[in-house]
């Protein structure tokens, strides 16, 4: 499949005149309806009525010259874990059923959609967005776009995010990200992730997994399109994008310790070779060791926020629900019951602790970088046993885990060649430094793509 233009190529050909928001939307349907395509598992439910209706608002807005942003009529998709009012809330769960359609729609797509994005549907995902698989029992799981004829995993939570974009079901698609949802699918996707600085944009209207480690953000096909979408979900102004700095004169620190365990040689390959491209192109690519990082599995050790979390929030619906959950997300949620006060305590302290002294070795560095996951696509066969689900579940959520323990804005942007298995590069910026890492990644895809 060609590649879809971004959001500004397409806000452009809008401009123009030289397609509306109607076909663009009509477009993204028959994907979406395609037979032999992945839209079935992609998506949980299809807006087909109300979506072709906000096209021809749009349409009309732009003809009368009052549409209410250069994306107006844009086709993007949602997670299953946004609340949009009149539709069930079920985060890829059988679970919630019976849930009653939610009141009012997210900040975060509200937001987008006064902008003029329309939303096509829901898209699938993990099973209460707690697995970077991207498999789901209940709904099935959406295939990478990479070797279709196997069955490979996507990636989660935000699974049908990933495909639906990578399948030009939509522009774009909003996921969430509490241990790397948005970027391990668009790295096994060959699509770009984008992680915010937690709590930058509203966590209101979606389901929680953990509401420390939370955040929402993008999957699209270029940097710029994040940053655009990522702009907008947090309230701020968003601008079309600039043309990207030069790369060279950047720093990057690459990250060394357990991160660089267990590669898989197709991505040992693509990230040596990105790394190789940018110092050509005058980065300075320097190796970086940072002590704190082996800290934070000791730190995790007794669960981690999001099991304790997740616990606290499922107990009620386990009560009620507890045979309609996947038993290996059960698994995971009720491991947070056994979790106590002072070891969750502790866990804040030894956090605080590893913050300060991660932020101290990397702040002379423009981006701190790494591969996004250690493996190329699994074949879905492969999680089939339990031993296995749990040992590929954690190696591909260590890598960009690191960023949401250190409360860090992150990216995830494709480093592979064409017709190779997707590899995700991985940059990190600082807390609170979206804008910033905003430019270096731009700087960085642009590099990667000369």
């Amino acid at each position: 499949m060609p590649a879809m233009p971004s959001l500004a190529e397409a806000a452009a050909d809008l401009a123009a005149g030289r397609t509306t928001a109607a076909a663009l939307v009509e477009e993204a349907l028959a994907r979406i309806a395609e037979a032999d395509g992945e839209g079935r598992r992609a998506f949980l439910v299809v807006h087909a009525d109300s979506a072709r209706a906000s096209a021809r608002a749009m349409d009309a807005l732009r003809a009368a010259g009052r549409a209410p942003s250069p994306w107006a009529g844009i086709p993007i998709s949602v997670k299953d874990l946004y609340d949009e009012a009149g539709q069930q809330t079920r985060g890829g769960s059988v679970a919630l059923a019976d849930v009653a359609p939610a009141a009012a729609t997210a900040p975060s797509v509200a937001r987008l959609q006064r902008a003029g994005f329309v939303v096509l549907g829901r898209t699938n995902m993990v099973e209460f967005a707690f697995s970077g698989l991207g498999h789901n029992p209940h709904f099935d799981t959406p295939r990478s776009p990479w070797d279709r004829a196997t069955g490979r995993l996507p990636g989660g939570s935000s699974s049908g995010a990933a495909v639906a974009t990578a399948d030009g079901m939509g522009f774009a698609g909003l996921g969430s990200d509490t241990g790397g949802s948005c970027r391990i699918p668009a790295a096994l996707c060959g699509i770009v992730g984008w992680k915010p600085t937690a709590k930058r944009v509203p966590l209101t209207g979606t389901l929680p997994l953990s509401f420390t480690l939370d955040s929402l953000g993008p999957l699209a096909n270029t940097v710029s399109c994040c940053a655009v979408l990522d702009a907008l979900m947090a309230g701020e102004e968003a601008r079309a994008p600039a043309a990207p700095p030069p790369v060279a004169g950047l720093r990057l620190g690459v990250l060394q310790g357990y991160v660089t365990e267990g590669w898989d040689p197709a991505v040992t390959t693509a990230f040596e070779a990105a790394l190789a491209k940018l110092s050509a192109a005058g980065a300075r690519v320097e190796a970086l060791s940072v002590p704190e990082l082996a800290e934070i599995p000791q730190a995790n050790a007794t669960g981690g926020y999001a099991a304790s979390e997740a616990f606290a929030w499922h107990r009620p619906l386990i009560e009620r629900a507890r045979d309609r959950y996947d038993p290996r997300i059960l698994a995971r949620i009720l491991r947070g019951g056994q979790m106590s006060a002072a070891e969750y305590i502790a866990l804040g302290q030894d956090r605080a602790r590893i913050i300060a002294g991660f932020a101290a070795r990397t702040a002379g560095f423009d981006a701190v970088v790494s591969p996004t996951c250690p493996l190329v696509p699994p074949a879905i066969a492969a999680v089939a046993e339990e031993a296995a689900y749990g040992r590929i579940n954690l190696l591909l959520l260590r890598n960009t885990a690191v960023a949401n323990f250190l409360d860090r804005c992150a990216i995830s942007l494709p480093c592979h060649r064409a017709g190779e298995a997707p590899v995700g590069f991985q940059l990190m910026g600082e807390h609170g430094g979206d804008a910033r890492l905003f430019a270096v990644a731009q700087a960085v895809e642009a590099a990667l793509a000369a």
